[in-house]
């Protein structure tokens, strides 16, 4: 099962690898793992996603739970949240492609970041099914390039 954890911590030096050494010491991939600062300088958000069983990820929740530069943990699992992600994609575009990867970016609400003259760079960001989907679409005419920066979240209520 897919997990999307939320981890509020303080902004200090060897924080993300205890956090990620709770994940590997428990044979947990981490999927995706996206860090910034937060309003606060002093604190930062980790947005990670990972797969496995409730009762491991519950460990996992409380473990990190434990850890001295842990403000908040919250498992968006079965809460209703908002997800949006940014994928940059090198699509060929040759001549013969040109105007279809710019159909297919409009459609999409994408951009046009750069272009040289075998390759179109295209920045999108949305949900990870819209980005997938955009993906799927450009393949079949190359694609030379895909950075993407893993999801981050936001719960759709308010908690305190």
């Amino acid at each position: 099962m897919k997990h999307t954890i939320s981890v509020l911590v303080e902004n200090e030096f060897g924080v993300l690898t205890r956090v990620a050494g709770l994940f590997s010491g428990r044979g947990f991939n981490i999927e995706s793992l996206t860090v910034a600062p937060t309003l606060d300088k002093s604190t930062s958000r980790m947005t990670i996603v990972t797969h496995g069983d409730e009762k491991i990820l519950e460990q996992i929740t409380k473990q990190l739970n434990k850890l001295i530069n842990t403000i908040k943990v919250i498992d968006f699992t079965n809460e209703e949240f908002v997800e949006r992600e940014l994928a940059m994609i090198k699509v060929t575009a040759e001549s013969e492609h040109r105007a279809e990867v710019l159909r297919i970016v409009d459609i999409f609400r994408a951009k046009v970041v750069d272009v040289t003259p075998r390759s179109y760079t295209v920045e999108i960001t949305g949900a990870p099914a819209k980005i997938n989907a955009l993906i799927d679409l450009v393949r079949p005419m190359g694609i030379k390039e895909l950075v993407r920066s893993g999801p981050v979240v936001i719960g759709r209520t308010l908690k305190s």
